[in-house]
Parts: structure tokens; C-alpha cells; sequence
């Protein structure tokens, strides 16, 4: 009988393994949302340092535009990097989903469709209802 006990042990193993399996899968066949789909990262410069995550406390520089190429904001023109806490709502959602995974030294564009950046509502010289486009650099993470 002790012979097959690692039968039974797997046996056990897999049926619970299955359910969540399944599970995984019927997740990964959910439809995306509108804003989900037009949201993207592209990795300009993948960097070498730490990863940021949600609770992250990072520092970045970068240069915001509308489609059209308009320039609206920019840390670079300042001279001043921009910090904020990842993940606790203090930039558009967009950069909340975007910067995370990052790592120290990277360079990335986001594209940030209204949903994930400031919706209907008309902000500075953003038109309501615009998607954004944000070249991003992590400098640091405390």
C-alpha cells in the first residue's frame, strides 16, 4: 500500500490542479476592455535597476503629448523630475499601469487612452476625450 501513495498524492495534486487551470484559462479568453486594448507600453530602454511596483515611491522625467504631436507638459523642460507614490491614484491610471514594472534607467512610451488618463473631462490645454502619449524615464526609487 505505501507504494502507491505518490500515486494518490498526484492523483490528488492534479484534480486540484485542473480547476485552476481551467480557471486561468477562461480568464485569459475574458474580452478586453475598449481602454485596455488601445493602452500600450513600449520599452525604448530596458533598465538595469530596480523594479518598481505598486508602493513604490519613484522619481521620473518625462514629455507628455496629445496624438497630433502637441507637447502639454514636460519634466525635462522644467529641469525638475517629477516623484509620486506608484499605484496610490496620484497620476491618471495610465501611468499607475504603465510605470509599474519598470526598472531603474528604463525608457518607455505610454499610450493612454482617456479612460486611463483623464476621460471626458478638459484639463490645462488637454482636450476632453484625449489619448495620451508619454515618453517616460525611471530615474530613481526610494
Amino acid at each position: 500500500m505505501a507504494k502507491f501513495r505518490p500515486l494518490v498524492s498526484l492523483s490528488i495534486r492534479m484534480k486540484s490542479w485542473i480547476p485552476l487551470s481551467l480557471s486561468f484559462l477562461m480568464f485569459l479568453s475574458l474580452p478586453l476592455s475598449p481602454a485596455e486594448k488601445d493602452f500600450q507600453i513600449i520599452d525604448l530602454v530596458v533598465g538595469k535597476g530596480d523594479e518598481a511596483f505598486s508602493g513604490s515611491y519613484v522619481t521620473v522625467h518625462y514629455v507628455g503629448k496629445l496624438k497630433n504631436g502637441t507637447k502639454f507638459d514636460s519634466s525635462r523642460d522644467r529641469n525638475r523630475p517629477f516623484e509620486f507614490n506608484l499605484g496610490a491614484g496620484e497620476v491618471v491610471k495610465g501611468w499607475d499601469k504603465g510605470i509599474k514594472g519598470m526598472r531603474v534607467g528604463g525608457k518607455r512610451k505610454l499610450i493612454i487612452p482617456p479612460e486611463l488618463g483623464y476621460g471626458s473631462k478638459k484639463v490645462g490645454n488637454i482636450p476632453p476625450d484625449s489619448t495620451l502619449i508619454f515618453e517616460v524615464e525611471l530615474l530613481k526609487i526610494y
